[in-house]
C-alpha cells in the first residue's frame, strides 16, 4: 500500500519508508499508509515565505477573494467524490455534506466579504484618523499588512475538509501562505482535497503546502513572522503553545480545542412545548451527527430538575430510533467513529464518567450495526448519562468524545450558571427558552466562559443553524479549556494574519500610505468637474468647491411642507429659542445636505452612474436663515470593481458656512463608470 504523499517546496513528496497503516474505520481494512519521512520541513516553510508570500502580497484582497471563489465552484464540482471517500471515515452522507459543503461554503463566504468589506488594494485602513495636534499637521492612522510568513495549521480528524479550508481562507485573503498539516486518521481524505486544489491550478504556488505524517522538527523552524493555528485536545494545545520556538518568538498560536459544551433548558419550557421538542431534537442531533466526534457537540445538557425524567424519557426514545452502521446504507442514521482506538478511548472516558453518572441509555461494549462488523468497524451505540449529584466533577471535567451526553439537573438559574461555567471555557452553548428575560440572564452569565451563544426559541427554530454549527462570520473559539482562541470570525479572521501598526506622519503621507485621502492633505481642483471624469482619470484629491447658497426662512417652511417634517425647532420661534442648542429657527439637516447636493452635482449624464448612499454624516452647527452654505467635494477613495464596468468612488463632503465652521460633514457614495 503506498503512503501518502505530501506537497511541499512545490513537489509531490513520496515518504522515505512505508509509513503507518491507516484503515477503514467501517470495516478496519488498511485502506493507506502515512509518513513525513524525509519532508525537509524548513526548507518547505522557507518556500512559502519566500515563493508564495510574496505573489499572494502583489494582489489586492479583491484578487485574492475572486481567487477564493473560483477555488470554491472547482470543488463544488467533485463534492460526490468527496463524500464517497469520506465514508472510510465512518461518515454518514449528511455527515459528509456537514463536512464537505461546510468548508466549501466558508470559501464562498469569505470570498464574498473580501469583495464587500476589504478594500481593492494591498494595505487594510482599519478605524478612523486619529488627531495627533490641534492644527491638524499631525495625525495618526492605524494600517494592516500581511505578516511576512506562513500559517501552518494542524487539524483534528473530524473534519478533514472543513477544518484546512475555514483556515485556509482568511489566511489566503489576508496575503498569507498555508501549509496543513492533517490528523492521520483523516488525512487521505485531507490528501485528496490539497490534490484538487494542486490540480485546479486556481493557487499560486507556495500559497498552499500539505504535510502528511508526524510534524517532525516543523515547529524549531517557525519565525516571528509565522503563524501556528491547532484544532484538537486541550492537552495538545498547551504542549504546542509551550514549545520553545512559540514562546521565544512570540509566535501567534490559536488554539480551537475540544471542550464541554452545554445546552441548557429554560424552566419556563414544559414537555409539549415547542421548545421542549426543540431541545430533545438538538441534543440527539448533537450525539448523533458525525457520531458526536464535534469539538461543538453537547456533552451536557442541563435541565430543570422537575422536568428532567421527562427529558430522559424523551431523548431515550429518540436514540432508540437511530440506527448504527455502515454509512453507505440509505438507513444509516449514525455511522462509525474515525477508528478502534478513537472507540477505545471514548470507553475509557465513559468509565471515569461512571463514577459519577449513570448510563440511562446504551451500552458501551454492546451495539447492533447495520451492514457492518461491530467488532472491526469502530462502531458504538449512543450514551446518554444521568448525573444527578451535580457537585461530582466528572462530567465536567471528562470529555467521551464521542456519541455521549450527560444530562445534570438544576434548580435555579444561578445554578445553571454555575454549572455551565465548571466547564472552565466551551466553544459553544446553547439556550432553549421562550422567556427572553431567561435568555438575558443565561448569556450574561455563561458568555465569559463561551465563545458562542446559541439561543433558541419557537420563533428561531426553522431558521436556526443549531448549536454546533460554526459560521464563517462569526468566530469559532472559545475561552480556558477551548483554547482561548478565535477562527473564522469573518474580517476578524483575516486580521489575525496581518500586523496592526499605527503609523503617523502629516495627513500628506497618511494619503501616499493609505491610498486615501487624509483631511488636511492637499486638494486639486481642475478646470474638469470631477464628476466629469471616468475612473480611470480620477485622482485621491480631486475635488470641486461650490457655492454659496443663501438658506432663507423660506427654504425651511418649504421643505417642512414638502417632507412633512414640521418640528418645533425649524416651525416655531419661540419654541426654538427655548432650546439650549438654538437661537431661533434653524434649518433642516437633510435640508443642509440636499442643498449641498445640488450645488456639487454635475446634472448632465456622464461617467456618475449613481449615488449609492452617504456615510458618517453629522451635523456640526446650526444653520439659521440668512447662513450661506459652501461644500468642498473630495474625492477621498477610489476602488475599480474586478469585472465590472464601474467602480465605487467615496467622496468626502464638508458643508461650511460664511464664518468657516463646518456644519455637515459626510462620506457620498458614488459608483463611476471605467471608462475606455
Amino acid at each position: 500500500m503506498a503512503p501518502l504523499a505530501s506537497y511541499v517546496s512545490g513537489a509531490w513528496h513520496v515518504p522515505h519508508d512505508e509509513g503507518a497503516p491507516l484503515h477503514d474505520a467501517v470495516t478496519g481494512a488498511e485502506i493507506a499508509r502515512i509518513s513525513s519521512s524525509g519532508v525537509d520541513f524548513r526548507a518547505a516553510l522557507e518556500h512559502g515565505r519566500r515563493v508564495g508570500g510574496p505573489v499572494l502580497r502583489e494582489m489586492t484582497f479583491h484578487q485574492r477573494a475572486a481567487l477564493l471563489k473560483a477555488l470554491a465552484s472547482e470543488l463544488r464540482g467533485h463534492r460526490e467524490e468527496l463524500y464517497d471517500l469520506s465514508l472510510r471515515s465512518g461518515a454518514t452522507l449528511n455527515d459528509a455534506r456537514f463536512d464537505v459543503d461546510g468548508g466549501i461554503g466558508v470559501l464562498f463566504s469569505y470570498s464574498s466579504k473580501g469583495r464587500r468589506e476589504l478594500p481593492d488594494d494591498t494595505v487594510y485602513v482599519e478605524g478612523g484618523l486619529e488627531p495627533l495636534s490641534k492644527s491638524g499637521g499631525f495625525a495618526g492612522q492605524h494600517v494592516c499588512t500581511p505578516l511576512r510568513g506562513v500559517a501552518v495549521q494542524i487539524n483534528a480528524f473530524n473534519f478533514p475538509v472543513w477544518g484546512p479550508l475555514e483556515k485556509l481562507a482568511p489566511a489566503f485573503l489576508a496575503g498569507v501562505p498555508s501549509l496543513i498539516k492533517p490528523a492521520a486518521q483523516t488525512a487521505y481524505l485531507t490528501a485528496r482535497l490539497v490534490e484538487l486544489i494542486v490540480e485546479s491550478g486556481l493557487l499560486p504556488e507556495g500559497s498552499l503546502q500539505l504535510v502528511c505524517g508526524d510534524a517532525g522538527d516543523l515547529l524549531d523552524h517557525l519565525t516571528e513572522q509565522d503563524l501556528v493555528a491547532f484544532t484538537g485536545s486541550a492537552a495538545t494545545a498547551a504542549l504546542l503553545r509551550s514549545h520553545r520556538a512559540v514562546v521565544s518568538r512570540s509566535v501567534r498560536f490559536n488554539a480551537e480545542a475540544d471542550s464541554l459544551n452545554c445546552s441548557i433548558l429554560g424552566p419556563d419550557v414544559r414537555p409539549g412545548d415547542p421548545e421542549f421538542d426543540v431541545y430533545v431534537g438538538q441534543l440527539v442531533t448533537e450525539m448523533t451527527v458525525k457520531a458526536g466526534q464535534k469539538c461543538t457537540a453537547i456533552r451536557r445538557a442541563l435541565v430543570p430538575a422537575g422536568i428532567i425524567d421527562d427529558v430522559e424519557r424523551a431523548v431515550a426514545e429518540r436514540l432508540a430510533e437511530v440506527t448504527v452502521g455502515n454509512p453507505a446504507d440509505p438507513s444509516v442514521r449514525m455511522g462509525a467513529l474515525a477508528g478502534l482506538g478513537q472507540r477505545e478511548e471514548v470507553r475509557r472516558s465513559l468509565k471515569a464518567l461512571s463514577a459519577a453518572a449513570r448510563t440511562v441509555f446504551g451500552d458501551p461494549e454492546r451495539v447492533r450495526v447495520v451492514d457492518a462488523d461491530p467488532e472491526r468497524g469502530a462502531f458504538l451505540s449512543p450514551i446518554l448519562l444521568r448525573a444527578d449529584d451535580t457537585g461530582r466533577d466528572e462530567p465536567h471535567e471528562v470529555e467521551a468524545f464521542g456519541p455521549v451526553s450527560t444530562l445534570l439537573p438544576y434548580g435555579t438559574p444561578d445554578e445553571a450558571v454555575a454549572l455551565a461555567a465548571r466547564g472552565r471555557g466551551s466553544l459553544a452553548g446553547s439556550v432553549v427558552t421562550g422567556d427572553p428575560e431567561f435568555a438575558r440572564a443565561m448569556v450574561l452569565g455563561v458568555a465569559p466562559w463561551h465563545g458562542r451563544l446559541l439561543i433558541v426559541d419557537a420563533e428561531t427554530s426553522r431558521e436556526s443553524t443549531g448549536h454546533g454549527s460554526p459560521l464563517p462570520a462569526l468566530v469559532h473559539g472559545g475561552p480556558g479549556r477551548a483554547g482561548g482562541g478565535e477562527e473564522m470570525g469573518g474580517i476578524r479572521g483575516v486580521l489575525h494574519h496581518m500586523q496592526r501598526t499605527a503609523v503617523q506622519g502629516s495627513p500628506r503621507m497618511l494619503t501616499a500610505v493609505t491610498g486615501r485621502w487624509t483631511p488636511g492633505a492637499e486638494r486639486t481642483v481642475t478646470d474638469v468637474h470631477p464628476f466629469r471624469k471616468h475612473l480611470g482619470e480620477l485622482r485621491v484629491g480631486d475635488t470641486v468647491v461650490a457655492g454659496p447658497r443663501t438658506v432663507t426662512l423660506a427654504d425651511i417652511e418649504h421643505f417642512a411642507e414638502f417632507t412633512g417634517d414640521t418640528f418645533y425647532a425649524h416651525m416655531d420661534e419661540e419654541a426654538a429659542r427655548a432650546n439650549p442648542f438654538f437661537d431661533g429657527r434653524v434649518a433642516h439637516g437633510y435640508l443642509i445636505v440636499s442643498l449641498a447636493a445640488g450645488l456639487f452635482v454635475q446634472p448632465d449624464p456622464g461617467p456618475v452612474l449613481a449615488n449609492y448612499g452617504l456615510e458618517n454624516l453629522r451635523f456640526l452647527t446650526p444653520v439659521y436663515p440668512g447662513d450661506e452654505l459652501t461644500v468642498t467635494l473630495t474625492a477621498k477613495r477610489i476602488e475599480p470593481r474586478h469585472g465590472a464596468e464601474y467602480g465605487e468612488v467615496r467622496w468626502d463632503a464638508d458643508v461650511t458656512k460664511q464664518d468657516g465652521s463646518s456644519v455637515a460633514k459626510y462620506d457620498v457614495l458614488t459608483l463611476v463608470a471605467k471608462g475606455d
